[in-house]
This record gives C-alpha cells, structure tokens and sequence, in this order.
C-alpha cells in the first residue's frame, strides 16, 4: 500500500507542473498588456514611461520561463503576488474568501448524502412503485435543469413570494440554504440515481439470495447491498468535492455569497491576473488531491486497484 501511495504523489507531480505552465501560458497569451491594466484600474494614464515602470515593477520585462520558474517558485511558498486592484496580498484575498466557499460546499454536501442516500435507497426498495416513479421524475428535471436557472426560480418563491430565507449575502444559517440546495440538486439527482441502479444490480446477485436463505431481516439485506453498491458512488464523490466548490462560482454571484468563486468572477472582469492565476493553481490542486484521496480508499477497500495501477 505504501508503494502504492508513492507511486501516486510521484505521479501527480508533473501534472500539477503541465497545469501551472498551461494556466501561466493562457493568461501571458492574452493580448492586453497587464501593466497597462494595472495602471488603468488604479486610474492613472498609462504613458509609455509608466507602462515601462509597472512592467519592471511586475516583473514583465524578464524572460517568459524566467517569469514561469519565479512565479513557480513563489507559488510553492504560497506567494502569488499581489491583486492589480487594491494591490494586496492574492494569498491574503483567497484566504478570506475561502471559508464562505468552503462553508456553502459543506452544507450542499450534507444536503447531498442526506437526500441522495434516502431516496436512493427508498427507490431501489420500492422499484417501480409510484414514489420511485416520482423520484425518478424529479431527479430527470433537476439534472436537466441549470444551476442559474435552478438559483433564480428559488429566489424567486421562497425569498421574493414566500419570504421565508434571504435573497442574498451571508447574514446567518438561513442565508445559506438557498445557494446550497442550488449547489445541490443536479449531485443529488445524480448520486440518488447512482445509488438505485447499484443496489437494483445488486439485489440480483446470489449473495443476496444467500442472505435470504439465512433469514437475515430485510433491513441487514438491504444494508449488505447498500455496502457493496456504493463504491462506484465513493469514486464519483470524490471528484464531487472539487467540483462543488469549483461550481459555486455562479451560485455566489447569483446569491452574492462572499466567497472564492465571487472573488475569481471579480478578477476576471477587472483583470486581475494573480488572482485568476491563483485560482486555476488552487482549483487544480483541489482536483488532484482529491482524486489521489480517493484513489487511496478505493485502493484500501479493494487490494486488485493496487495490483492493476
């Protein structure tokens, strides 16, 4: 297993390395000058002499790989510069911003499990009845239906009609109930309909029947096949977390939720490279450390991946 691991964090090396060089080769291709930028959203007349200035004072004048390994370099220490806009610390900015998010995820995963787990279960118990056929209708529209659409139609019934959460902000619990069933709903029509098809596929198998003709209740039936169906679900999650917290990005601009994702919107419109560049190499390393975790369980629950991989 320890090799296992090694093999792993060796492997993920060069991939954070590839998306750190694309990322920082995207943003230099763009065709704007990111001195004059940060001259103009400071407002001050980007003439030549000052457009000089601010390029050596950003480092623009060196080399491209120069600039890479620098940035590179600095990036490893968690020192991505500073924002063009009110020229404080990226890292600074990411840190404050990175609760909200982290807090609104938190509460759309447990709104995830809680949802998708009962009603996947119910629907596989009860298959084809009535309940699974409702079920199973809801889950077709929320995974149909786009976050930003999904975000406004709640808005608009239980803040504007019904009054009964906030429209926007960050100003208690209830404040983040909206944005995280917003955040939710297609990962739980998706993990509910994974959950069912798994434990459908599973109450065929003749370990079940064995179980049956042990007379185990109902209820052990169920939680055998309910353990055995949810690994495929265990991968999926993983690759989910990153997701979610990379998804909020529409979410907290619809409900102006003070988080990350609010902060990268931001950047881009203002153009604020170091913090876009921030946010790819915070995105990716969620990705990537997320993917090895769960790489590691699944590896732990079934000795054949470590053989394989």
């Amino acid at each position: 297993m320890r090799n296992y691991i090694i093999r792993r964090i060796l492997f993920i090396i060069p991939i954070l390395i590839g998306i750190t060089f694309i990322s920082f080769l995207l943003i230099n291709l763009n065709t704007s000058d990111p001195a004059e930028v940060a001259l103009r959203v400071n407002e001050i007349t980007p003439t030549d002499e000052a457009v000089a200035a601010m390029r050596e004072e950003l480092g623009l004048d060196k080399p491209f790989f120069e600039r890479y390994i620098i940035w590179l370099g600095n990036s490893l220490r968690f020192d991505f510069g500073n924002s063009y806009i009110n020229n404080k610390s990226v890292s600074d900015e990411m840190l404050s911003a990175l609760p909200a998010t982290l807090y609104l995820a938190a509460i759309a995963l447990i709104m995830i499990l809680g949802i998708s787990i009962v009603a996947g279960i119910l629907c596989a118990i009860f298959e084809d009845s009535i309940g699974d056929k409702i079920i199973r209708g809801i889950i077709f529209v929320g995974t149909a239906m786009p976050n930003f659409w999904v975000g406004l139609l709640l808005m608009w019934l239980f803040a504007v009609k019904l009054d009964l959460f906030p429209t926007s902000g960050m100003s208690g619990f209830s404040s983040v109930i909206l944005p995280a069933a917003t955040l939710s709903l297609s990962y739980i029509s998706i993990y509910t309909r994974l959950i069912r098809n798994n434990m459908i596929q599973n109450k065929n198998e003749n370990y079940v029947l064995y179980t049956r003709i042990r007379g185990l209740k109902n209820w052990a039936v169920t939680k055998h096949i309910f353990r055995n169906s949810i690994q495929s679900s265990i991968t999926a999650l993983g690759m989910s977390i990153p997701k979610l917290i990379a998804g909020t990005v529409i979410v907290e601009n619809i409900f102006a939720w003070p988080g990350i994702g609010r902060l990268c919107v931001s950047a881009i419109f203002n153009r604020d490279y170091p913090i876009i560049q921030a946010y790819i190499v915070m995105m990716a390393l969620l990705f990537v450390v997320c993917n090895l975790i769960v790489d590691i369980i699944s590896a732990s629950l079934d000795p054949r991946i470590r053989r394989t991989t």
